[in-house]
């Protein structure tokens, strides 16, 4: 595993100098890995009741992510997935307490409970009035442990909020301490991964995975899960996770809640979003109100691929707290819910309505072709990822599938003539296909069906419409043979069936040509230096393999070989 590390035993220092040199409301203690709010007042008998949480390193954003007015006063952190010590603690207790008091919010790990335990200890040994909240939301070991020795995960951060506002509000040490342990107990959490981390010192994963599998369950350091289960799609993994949490928690219908979904440091938004949706959705099912939710990447396991989902009983004064301002960097923000409301529609100049004409003699044979190319599609569709993926961006094949959908919903108007095909084709395609392959395919079709409405549709003017379509291409894209793109598979392809026409032969026999120049064409590409595209900021590298677009010409050029002539 690569990681853009120094020397492992300076990675959290060094990552704390990094996180406060960007965060001007905090600082960083001499000599302790220790972050405080950088406005917290000199004389301690001007200070409120403070908020301090920390653990093991590997978490981030947490726990200085959270340093800031509304939220921690101070977070403490150890070395990679290991408590910080006892020393380091009372170090941040006696840099942002004051007779007030603080409250350490702690994670159910018992080196984070003996190191804070302990640090508390020393403290009140020297004046200062101590609270220890732990929380424990990890409804994954329900049927394992009793609730008080459950683990603390990602629903610790909404506790830091809680507690964080209770004490900005100007709340006592036992009223702060009374708001946290109740958010802690209507808490539930449950998490799930899709892969390993590594720990720096380590040098290796903490287990390993099948592709097909993942571990239910899990905590925050790199352990495997409660259980190992089968890869399922988002939303049913979703449904398994609330479900688990709902239950425990007994959650029922009307239950007023705060959502929150927490990427374990290798989940992409994209993913998050995705389970957001169906969380919300479930949620709403089930009959609660989701009142606030927040997505994003709150408490990892370094580059952990997976998330969790935490879910908080909201009350009026729950609420508020959550609403309360902060200022730590990396809180969600306001976490408030878009209101319900239809999608709206795309503004588009109507058509105007097709006329009824009558069905010209062969257009079967042309719908015919047509799906046949998309069967084609759909049978390359691996292939193609897999030509694109080496040089691009790997969505060639997918577009294609789209399209491919796109034809076969054609209605039974647009195969009339060949000039309306042609265009109804361009049209979907525009429409299903993103990336360059729609607006390429769509401009050709559109040019080829123009040349078509203007004389009769022989065999030499499907020729010049499909030359005509090949310079819509080079036009648009700005290519020209051998730049290593489509082109270079099209072009020889329309010249070899103009060529033969002209000779004499046959129809067949000229896009027999036409289909072996193209695939000469595209196994060309192979030795070609990329110039346009994606595949162009690969140089070199990209040698060896054919063009995916190129790729794809010959295979609807070899589709349609049953039907011509």
């Amino acid at each position: 595993m690569k990681k853009l590390v120094n020397e492992p035993r300076a990675v959290v220092r060094q990552m704390l100098e990094g996180f406060v040199a960007l965060a001007p409301g905090q600082v960083l203690l001499d000599d302790e890995t220790v972050v405080i709010r950088a406005d917290t007042p000199a004389d301690p008998a001007q200070r409120k009741v403070s908020v301090i949480s920390g653990g093991g390193s590997g978490h981030e954003p947490a726990h200085a992510g959270y340093v800031g007015a509304g939220m921690l006063d101070a977070a403490v952190a150890g070395d990679v997935f290991t408590s910080p010590s006892t020393d380091a603690v009372l170090a941040a207790i006696r840099a942002v307490s004051g007779p007030a008091g603080s409250l350490l919010v702690v994670k159910n790990y018992t080196g984070d409970r003996l190191n804070f335990g302990l640090a508390a200890e020393l403290a009140r040994a020297e004046g200062i009035p101590v609270e220890v909240v732990v929380v424990a939301d990890d409804v994954a070991l329900r049927h394992t442990v009793e609730p008080a020795r459950r683990r603390g995960i990602a629903g610790t951060v909404l506790v830091h909020k809680v507690a964080g506002a209770a004490a900005a509000a100007g709340l006592s040490l036992e009223d702060v301490l009374r708001e946290a342990q109740a958010a802690s107990a209507e808490l539930g959490t449950m998490g799930v991964a899709l892969g390993p981390c590594t720990v720096p010192a380590a040098g290796r994963p903490g287990f390993t995975l099948g592709d097909d599998e993942i571990e239910l369950g899990l905590g925050i350091h790199g352990e495997q899960g409660v259980r190992r289960a089968p890869l399922v799609a988002a939303d049913a993994l979703v449904e398994s996770l609330l479900s688990i949490i709902l239950e425990d928690r007994s959650f029922g219908a009307s239950t007023r809640v705060a959502l929150l979904v927490n990427g374990l440091g290798g989940t992409p938004p994209m993913e998050l979003a995705i389970v957001t949706r169906r969380a919300l959705t479930l949620l709403g099912e089930r009959g609660l109100r989701v009142e606030r939710a927040w997505t994003g990447t709150f408490l990892s396991a370094l580059e952990m691929p997976g998330c969790s989902l935490s879910v908080l009983k909201l009350d009026d004064a729950r609420l508020g707290w959550l609403d309360a301002r902060t200022t730590a960097p990396a809180w969600g923000g306001e976490g408030r819910l878009a209101p319900e409301r239809p999608a709206r529609p795309v503004a588009v100049t109507p058509s105007a309505p097709l006329t009824q004409e009558t069905r010209q003699p062969g257009m079967e044979r042309v719908r015919d072709a047509a799906h046949a190319v998309a069967a084609a599609f759909e049978a390359s569709e691996a292939r193609l990822t897999e030509l694109d993926s080496a040089a691009g961006d790997g969505d060639l094949g997918l577009s294609l599938s789209r399209g491919a959908a796109a034809i076969r919903a054609l209605p039974e108007s647009s195969w009339t003539n060949p000039p309306r095909a042609l265009t109804a084709i361009g049209d979907a395609l525009r429409r299903a296909i993103g990336g360059s392959s729609g607006p390429f395919y769509a401009t050709a079709l559109l040019r080829a069906a123009r040349r078509l409405s203007e004389s009769s549709t022989n065999a030499p003017a499907w020729a010049d419409a499909f030359a005509l379509a090949v310079d819509a291409v080079a036009q648009l894209g700005g290519a020209k043979p051998g730049d290593r793109t489509m082109l270079d598979a099209l072009k020889p392809a329309a010249d070899a069936f103009a060529r033969e026409l002209k000779a004499g032969t046959s129809t067949a026999e000229a896009w027999a040509a036409a289909v072996h120049e193209g695939a000469r064409g595209a196994e060309a590409t192979t030795r070609m230096q990329p110039r346009l595209g994606r595949a162009s900021y690969l140089g070199s590298r990209a040698l060896g393999v054919p063009d995916a677009g190129a790729a794809a010409v010959v295979v609807w050029l070899k589709a349609l070989t049953p039907f011509i002539g």
